[in-house]
């Protein structure tokens, strides 16, 4: 499929063009049942068929408090380390993700230079610092962008945002942005209830109406790249999405309630739920946006009485599922935010910004689990061993997933640009 159609004709404004994707969905409606599909999903995606799943934190998460706790330090604050089923302790507050990090490892000495919220999404999401003159592909661009090869069959978009806007393809283009849907997989304008028939029906008038402007007489009105003609490829292309049987895999309510109840009927819990099911579909990347996190006051009964539980059931309830699937050893997951948060708690009982010293999750697809990269000093306000950066962990990432480091892009200035900003791996965590 040509993921082009997904961005705006040359010649065509964006009001325009939403108004015609909207009028299109008008038209249509798909009749979703997910079934039991998952056996003939899962076989084709042990093919060598990559995937990755970023878990985004935004807002900056305390890592201190999740991934590197210091219990006795005065920076520690109230939570206690608990035993998992890896190489690490990690807080009480996540006793379900404890059994499941013989799957996950965490980098504890990452050390980034953004401590700014946009900045550092920006950075963490494409491995750049922010630039005036040029825009970065981000994680779900590039390996949309390099492991499509692998699905030629793939007919919704390759790169999928749950619950946030996700980031930009930068200078790939919009053929590599990001498609964004709600936690329980809702696409606006394609929730019409309307039999085959009229669909046919309408599709065929519709059809009827853009081939005979297409083919008006004026100067361009129907030449290559004309707006008349590009408007038409959008609408087929819009249609083919719509009816394409794979977008059952956005349809989370068809689910057993048993496996939405273990995911959490949370927003992120059904988002995770969602992410699974487009990675069973061939979808190379998706991301899950978890925001609230920017926790400068009241932070210790926020995370405990409402961010570490959402996170616990979601998240081990993903790395369980694509484990118990077979999908995990194909599929990365990525857990990160913009930055950490400040050893030091502050007058209102939170933390502020920090990107000297936190931590990030990673395993599947390639990574190792059950270890502890790196280390940092008892109070937490230094790394002691090797620092990572966002292009560090990106490189590696891609590396996992079959990437090669050396591939190259060429911006719209003509700048040559290596993937991952040309990090360097993480040894100890490639299996």
């Amino acid at each position: 499929m040509n993921y082009s159609a997904f961005s705006t004709p040359a010649g065509m404004s964006r009001r325009h063009f939403a108004k015609h994707m909207a009028g299109s969905a008008a038209i249509a409606s798909t009749a979703f049942t997910f079934g039991n599909a998952i056996a003939a999903n899962a076989d084709q995606l042990r093919k060598n068929r990559k995937s990755a799943i970023l878990l985004w934190m935004g807002g900056g998460p305390s890592t201190i408090d999740l991934w590197d706790l210091k219990p006795g330090a005065p920076t520690g604050g109230s939570f206690r380390p608990i035993s998992t089923t890896g190489d690490m302790q990690i807080s009480e507050h996540l006793p379900m993700m404890a059994q499941q990090m013989k799957h996950m490892s965490i980098v504890r000495s990452m050390s980034t230079r953004e401590a700014d919220h946009n900045r550092g999404r920006y950075y963490m999401h494409t491995g750049y610092v922010p630039n005036p003159n040029i825009e970065h592909p981000s994680y779900g661009s590039v390996i949309a962008h390099e492991l499509i090869s692998q699905r030629p069959d793939l007919q919704i978009p390759p790169f999928v945002a749950v619950g946030g806007a996700g980031a930009g393809p930068g200078f790939l283009g919009m053929a590599w942005a990001p498609f964004s849907v709600t936690s329980n997989g809702r696409i606006r304008n394609l929730d019409m209830k309307i039999d085959d028939k009229r669909l046919m029906q309408r599709v065929a008038a519709l059809d009827l109406i853009e081939s005979g402007f297409v083919k008006q007489t004026r100067p361009g009105a129907a030449g290559a790249g004309s707006p008349a003609g590009e408007h038409q490829k959008v609408l087929r292309k819009t249609l083919d999405l719509m009816t394409s049987d794979q977008m059952k895999a956005f349809k989370v309510e068809q689910e057993p309630e048993e496996i939405k109840q273990r995911y959490g009927t949370t927003g992120f819990g059904q988002g995770c739920l969602l992410a699974r099911r487009l990675v069973e579909a061939g979808v190379p990347f998706v991301e899950v946006d978890l925001g609230g996190w920017d926790n400068h006051d009241g932070i210790f009964a926020t995370l405990a009485d409402r961010k570490l539980p959402e996170l616990d059931k979601a998240m081990s309830a993903l790395v369980e599922d694509l484990a118990q699937r077979e999908l995990l050893q194909d599929t990365a997951i990525i857990w990160m935010g913009e930055f950490g948060r400040t050893p030091r708690i502050n007058q209102g009982g939170g933390r502020d910004h920090w990107a000297r010293s936190w931590s990030v999750v990673a395993g599947g697809a390639g990574l190792k689990g059950g270890l502890a990269v790196g280390q940092t000093s008892s109070d937490g306000t230094e790394v002691e061993s090797e620092p990572f950066s966002a292009e560090d962990l990106m490189a590696t990432v891609c590396k996992g997933l079959g990437i090669s480091l050396e591939t190259t892009y060429t911006s719209k200035n003509g700048r040559p640009m290596k993937i991952a900003g040309g990090g360097k791996l993480i040894q100890e965590l490639l299996a």
